[in-house]
């Protein structure tokens, strides 16, 4: 077993990859970034511009750019990663080999609360409906791809990120 320097969170949108991977970072000591940082630092703009402008075969292209700059920069790191990702085998396969891998796994009711009344057009006006659509796309996805599966339903971020660190920390 290698030592764990690079964490990938994954996951639907509202898992709170971005929340417990900040949180996650500072219990490690290590940097953290998010997924629509490094999409913006690959490609020039963001995940909404890139959506509206571009569609989605070239926000998919963003999501694998962000996903390379995660996979290259400095160790140790934690990064967020985009949710439609894992979509892409070779993405999925990257992923596999990139780093230490947390599913996120959220359930449609506690995802679907989270994300009201965010500006995500894309979820239209049932994001209940949306996410249940995605999710059955991507649940199994998300699963082959994990080093570590946390549920995030009941749980504060800090008591997930310390979930998560205990793992890291024996496998560093």
């Amino acid at each position: 077993m290698s030592a764990v320097d690079r964490v990938l969170l994954v996951g639907m949108m509202g898992a709170g990859k971005t929340t417990v991977g900040r949180a996650l970072g500072l219990r490690l000591g290590w940097p953290y970034v998010d997924n629509d940082q490094l999409l913006e630092q690959a490609v020039g703009k963001d995940t909404r511009r890139v959506q509206e402008e571009d569609g989605e075969l070239a926000l998919r292209r963003a999501e694998s750019a962000a996903l390379t700059i995660a996979l290259t920069m400095a160790a140790p790191v934690v990064a967020s990663v985009a949710g439609g990702v894992v979509t892409k085998p070779l993405d999925c396969d990257r992923l596999r080999r990139g780093g230490f891998v947390v599913w996120l796994r959220g359930s449609i009711p506690t995802l679907a609360d989270r994300v009201e009344g965010t500006d995500r057009p894309w979820l239209s006006d049932d994001p209940r409906r949306a996410l249940r659509e995605l999710y059955a796309g991507r649940a199994y996805l998300y699963e082959s791809v994990a080093s570590l599966i946390v549920d995030v339903d009941d749980a504060p971020a800090d008591q997930l990120a310390e979930q998560i660190a205990a793992v890291v920390s024996r496998r560093s």
